[in-house]
């Protein structure tokens, strides 16, 4: 059974900020609730990742929202402060999205499960660049054992594609560190990725 909504929660979510506001001393925004009023937003950001990168074949821009809000359908409620750290939470789902869909796509390309067949010609893969999100995430979980912070930086930029200010809001940091700490990230991850 599902709490009933607060007394000042809107009727039709169109505001992310007030949705939130509405349920902050509640259990959580309904997941449901968040996604209907953010998917505008959500589709804008997901668009932004896939048109970034090297897009697996079968995932598009509605997909990948769709499939970020199954993840989260699970959990019923979402308990978020701000519109920021809810999109901070979004990014780390779609990366989820993104890197298990990549992983499939690298199975089946590499036989998925079928024993490999030795050739006799030298046919090598194609080397992975900076835009391949497997490589990028090896990349980012090792930058997240040095710098958490950085990882948590790259991760809303690279794969959810937030504004340098909404990482700010959502990381409670200014953002002048906000664009100091993504310079180096890069600068670090060009080195990890170079390697």
């Amino acid at each position: 059974m599902t709490a009933p909504p607060p007394p000042d929660a809107p009727e039709t979510p169109g505001d992310l900020t007030e949705l939130i506001e509405a349920w902050k001393d509640g259990p959580g925004v309904p997941v449901d609730a968040l996604w209907q009023t953010a998917y505008a937003e959500l589709k804008k950001v997901a668009r932004a990742r896939l048109r970034s990168g090297r897009r697996p074949n079968v995932l598009d821009t509605t997909a990948l929202v769709n499939e970020s809000y199954l993840k989260l359908a699970r959990m019923g409620r979402l308990k978020v402060e701000s519109r920021g750290k809810f999109f901070a939470y979004a990014s780390r789902v779609m990366r989820s999205v993104i890197i298990d869909l990549a992983r499939e796509n690298q199975a089946e390309r590499r036989g998925g499960g079928v024993a490999p067949v030795t050739l006799d010609t030298a046919f090598g893969e194609a080397v992975p660049t900076a835009d391949d999100p497997l490589r990028v995430d090896e990349a980012l979980a090792e930058l997240e054992r040095v710098e958490p912070r950085l990882a948590r930086v790259v991760e809303m930029r690279y794969f959810g594609g937030l504004s340098e200010s909404e990482i700010a809001e959502a990381l409670s940091l200014t953002d002048r560190t906000v664009r100091r700490d993504w310079q180096k990230a890069k600068l670090l991850l060009h080195t990890m990725l170079s390697a």
